[in-house]
């Protein structure tokens, strides 16, 4: 079997090119379970940090927004998105976007020829002329050196939790202090556990707290505030324009993305950190098993720790050698900068026809790219890429097009 385009993953990013891909008249195969990763490695009770404006899916007639989806299922706009109605809305766009998701795992991708041999997990084998690789955070979570080669009993990443409740009446200690790190102490102290939050530094806390009143300051920030909520001014506004991100100086680049990607906790989570022991400023130098414990040894006076267990809410990096489905013979032609690959317009890598989107992208695209937010620009941007390869003419609203920077992407070209 073989088609011209093959998706792989059905996450936000790639459900949003398959629907861009298919309006545009080209051929397409979307391969994965839809938001496998979201209803898998995301905790129950969480929430979404991005504001609701900025967690859109996209589809070519902006007709399957999550506005929409509020009104067919009366969805509660008042605060957080709930990782529950998120789900509720993704499969909702995926059942009209894309109703014919493949929902087999890809077990490799080869070159062959001047297209792809796609081998799926049930052995079935499968040739595409162009690959997007629309995988996620899978298999990128970072795991600081002194937790590597401890025994998962003890030491878990946030993404290896779809549910906190067995740490009930446990000691726990979290490292970190960015949004996954703060969501999952509060998610932990809730299901009844002791938990520690150790963080290099305070917590960055964005946003005013749940319920917390109108101030000139409050609105004025709210104001300054881009689309996308990420980054500070006023370097949130180019975040907007990943299009012009990509070209600029790479030493620039990334410390663009540095500063827009610090970590961070949503302000609406500050009300549930009562119960949360925060101690900010110290580092972990060693991690070893005491009996069916583990002790943590703190920079800081060289203090030693017990805990029960310790989760890891150091978010992720990019690594496209951990991505496990990319042999060495094509990962070697694959140009990288820090692990992830240097893209071209359209997304597309050093080996022609080879996209990646979503956090593959952000070094060469930026910070908006790591965020829901960005899949709408990349869907756009994919499908130019793949409809000109195939001699038709993406259908593409001009005004979005040079909103989000896909117009300025093909004049710099």
């Amino acid at each position: 079997m073989s088609t011209d385009v093959a998706v792989i993953g059905a996450g936000p990013y790639g459900l949003s090119v398959a629907a861009h891909l298919k309006h545009a008249g080209v051929p397409t195969r979307i391969f994965g379970e839809p938001l496998s990763f979201w209803r898998t490695h995301m905790p129950k009770g969480m929430k979404l940090r991005s504001p609701w404006h900025a967690t859109h899916l996209s589809d070519p007639d902006r007709s399957l927004s999550l506005d929409a989806s509020a009104l067919a299922h009366d969805l509660d706009r008042g605060g957080p998105l709930p990782l529950e109605d998120f789900l509720a809305y993704g499969d909702w766009f995926q059942k009209h976007a894309v109703p014919d998701v493949d929902r087999r795992t890809v077990h490799l991708v080869e070159a062959a020829g001047s297209g792809f041999r796609l081998t799926l997990a049930d052995g079935e084998i499968f040739a595409a002329k162009r690959v997007v690789m629309a995988t996620g955070l899978g298999h990128q979570d970072y795991r600081p050196r002194p937790f590597r080669d401890l025994p998962t009993a003890l030491v878990t990443h946030s993404c290896d939790h779809a549910d906190f409740a067995r740490f009930r009446g446990a000691r726990v200690a979290v490292i970190g202090g960015g949004q996954s790190a703060c969501e999952s102490a509060a998610l932990l102290a809730e299901a009844g556990a002791a938990v520690a939050l150790l963080s290099r530094r305070a917590i960055r806390w964005l946003g005013a707290p749940a319920g917390a009143r109108k101030t000139l300051a409050r609105q004025l920030r709210a104001t300054l505030e881009a689309p996308s909520a990420v980054g500070p001014f006023p370097l949130n506004w180019l975040v907007e324009l990943p299009a012009l991100v990509r070209h600029l100086p790479a030493q620039w680049r990334e410390e663009f993305n540095r500063r827009c990607l610090k970590a961070a906790a949503a302000g609406w989570l500050r009300p549930r950190f009562k119960n949360v022991e925060c101690s900010p400023g110290v580092t972990v130098s060693r991690a070893r098993t005491l009996g069916d414990r583990i002790a943590l040894e703190l920079e800081l006076g060289h203090e030693e720790t017990a805990f029960d267990h310790v989760v890891l809410g150091t978010g992720y990096r990019v690594d496209l050698s951990r991505l496990g489905i990319l042999p060495p013979q094509l990962l070697e032609k694959i140009a990288c900068a820090d692990g992830a690959p240097v893209l071209r317009a359209g997304f597309e890598s050093s080996v022609p026809k080879l996209h990646f989107v979503g956090c593959y992208a952000v070094k060469s695209y930026g910070p908006l790219m790591r965020f829901i937010a960005g899949a709408p620009f990349a869907a756009r941007s994919v499908a130019c890429a793949a409809g000109a390869g195939h001699g038709v003419a993406a259908k593409i609203p001009r005004a979005a097009a040079i909103f989000r920077g896909a117009a300025a992407d093909q004049s710099l070209r």
